[in-house]
């Protein structure tokens, strides 16, 4: 049995002149107001009569009509006419820079010290662009941008990339790329009256004999102090109290259970919560982070993340960290 063909399906050109008619009553003024000569006019309406198999219009020599089917017909038009035009705008909207969502995922030892800076910046530098945090552990948030349901991460990177600064893939995670924004030092959080508090150039090998205090599994900040021990030569776990965030983390180092590593951007707000906390320098080189914006290889704003990404080194000036430049060298 042979298959019939698809219905033809009317213009936009035939949609706006009939609902110029449908507006005005008047062929003339209509053809005016769309800009069409009046003869086109017509003759796009009568192709829409033709391809809807229904009358539209009643024509006289004194005015025009719109037909019972006419009058329901324009209400649709109109509707299909301002659907076209929002998406216009739509596609308007998301050609212009920096609007629209940007779903940014962010980790809990970077969160609290960072986000003021990175809100400050976009609350005044792109006041269209609506920004979405979503603060998750490392794992969550690789998956996330995987899976589309985040655009941009910042997160702690490793600083030795394996095809260049600042460009291997996040995590080990293929199909990301960094945008190094700066290092920072990690600094010793000692209990009130250890012997190491207040102590500056203290060499890593005095980890191996403290009780080192650490974040839960899955916080990459946990993973790093473990670096840090086995690089100075500490080969057994810790300690096996843990806390799931930094702020608890302190207040167990300023209750005399043991120390802490923390990065420097967390001090002035830790630090500030008691008076019963004390810090240590490391000497240099200091064990350290790195801290980047990641995104998905290919990204189709990906020139905007660099460009948010330049921005926001620019506001990281005032702290106390090592700003870097896109190829991850000191800035």
């Amino acid at each position: 049995m042979a298959q019939s063909g698809k219905k033809r399906q009317p213009s936009l050109a035939q949609l706006r002149a009939f609902a110029a008619v449908a507006e005005h009553l008047h062929f003339r003024d209509a053809a005016a107001a769309i800009g069409m000569s009046q003869p086109a006019l017509s003759g796009a309406v009568s192709a829409l009569e033709e391809t809807l198999g229904v009358t539209l219009l009643e024509r006289t020599t004194r005015k025009v009509l719109l037909s019972p089917a006419g009058e329901r017909l324009a209400v649709r038009a109109k509707a299909v006419l301002d659907a076209v035009g929002a998406l216009m705008e739509e596609a308007d909207a998301v050609r212009a820079p920096f609007t629209g969502a940007l779903r940014l995922g962010v980790i809990p030892t970077v969160a609290p010290y960072l986000l003021p800076a990175v809100l400050r910046l976009v609350h005044d530098r792109y006041p269209d662009l609506d920004l979405q945090v979503y603060e998750e552990q490392t794992a969550s948030l690789l998956d996330g941008l995987a899976a589309g349901r985040l655009d941009l991460l910042l997160l702690a990177v490793s600083s030795e990339a394996p095809d260049g600064p600042g460009r291997g893939p996040a995590a080990g995670l293929p199909g990301v790329v960094e945008l190094p924004l700066y290092d920072e030092d990690f600094v010793l959080a000692t209990p009130l009256g250890h012997p190491l508090g207040g102590c500056e150039g203290v060499p890593r090998g005095a980890l191996k004999g403290l009780d080192l205090l650490l974040l839960d599994e899955g916080h990459c900040l946990r993973d790093q102090a473990l670096d840090i021990c086995r690089e100075a030569g500490r080969a057994d776990a810790p300690v096996t109290t843990t806390a799931a965030g930094l702020s608890t983390l302190v207040q167990l180092v300023a209750g005399g259970l043991g120390c802490t590593l923390l990065p420097r951007t967390a001090l002035e707000v830790e630090t500030a919560r008691g008076s019963r906390l004390c810090t240590a320098s490391f000497a240099t080189p200091a064990p350290s982070r790195r801290i980047a914006l990641a995104m998905r290889t290919g990204a189709a704003r990906a020139a905007e993340y660099h460009e948010l990404a330049s921005a926001l080194r620019e506001s990281l000036r005032g702290l106390p960290v090592r700003v870097l430049d896109g190829e991850g060298s000191e800035a």
